[in-house]
């Protein structure tokens, strides 16, 4: 399996001193689905938005597809490296659905004919094509960020980073953004503190807390280690049977 994500001694500090990574190591293979959890404060957030040049990484290193994310690649990787916030808002912008998600394909340099496929092939992966001409902010929650997936998707990106995308859905919209999500040919990374979703989507999961990796393995086997999810803040739903599933 070739390496889709490279993270190496990242450690970085806000400024003020807040050191909120210490020294991240972390591989993610090609098409790999990986969940990431910690308790709030973590360093999580800071570490994903590494991962597209967000924050830049001195000291330590960041490899997105074998290239080194520095001021000269950083253009590309953010294209590479498509990025989903919890909040739909901060990624809907424009009049319509429409011009949303054409907006970051056009920002790479595609148009014409090309832009318009891009558009209807990201929004038929998640099943938001009906909308296309509607205004963003008319759509539900669940509809909004099925659209800011669709914004990420047009740039074709080879992996996909999901900050909480289950947070505050309803039942069957949270079940329809699973099914999407499962039918996309990427590699993953799902940051999120509802631990049945990532179970159900990813076979790997990473612990993060006080800015280091604490822990790496399967997710079936992280929840079901009582001592340390004790440890680190994470708890099942209650009355959730992680046998049953």
């Amino acid at each position: 399996m070739s390496t889709s994500i490279s993270v190496t001694d990242l450690t970085f500090s806000y400024p003020g001193g807040l050191k909120a990574l210490d020294g991240v190591n972390l591989q993610i293979g090609a098409g790999e689905r990986v969940a990431m959890f910690g308790p709030n404060g973590a360093g999580k957030t800071t570490l994903v938005l590494h991962l597209n040049g967000i924050h830049m990484p001195p000291p330590g290193r960041v490899v997105v597809g074998g290239t080194p994310l520095d001021d000269t690649s950083v253009m590309d990787i953010r294209r590479r490296v498509g990025m989903v916030f919890q909040d739909p808002d901060d990624q809907l912008f424009m009049p319509t659905v429409r011009q949303d998600v054409a907006f970051g394909p056009a920002n790479f340099g595609v148009s014409g004919d090309e832009l318009d496929q891009r558009v209807l092939d990201a929004l038929g992966a998640v099943e938001m094509v009906h909308a296309i001409d509607r205004a963003p902010h008319h759509l539900s929650l669940g509809e909004r960020r099925r659209v800011a997936v669709a914004t990420v998707l047009a740039s074709k990106p080879e992996i996909l980073v999901l900050d909480e995308p289950s947070s505050n859905l309803d039942p069957a919209s949270r079940r329809e953004l699973a099914t999407i999500l499962k039918g996309l040919d990427v590699t993953m990374l799902m940051v999120t503190h509802d631990l049945p979703y990532a179970l159900e989507l990813c076979e790997r999961a990473v612990i993060i807390d006080a800015g280091k990796l604490v822990a790496d393995g399967g997710t079936r086997e992280l929840l079901g280690d009582p001592d340390m999810m004790a440890v680190h803040r994470l708890e099942l739903p209650y009355g959730f049977d992680l046998k049953a599933v």
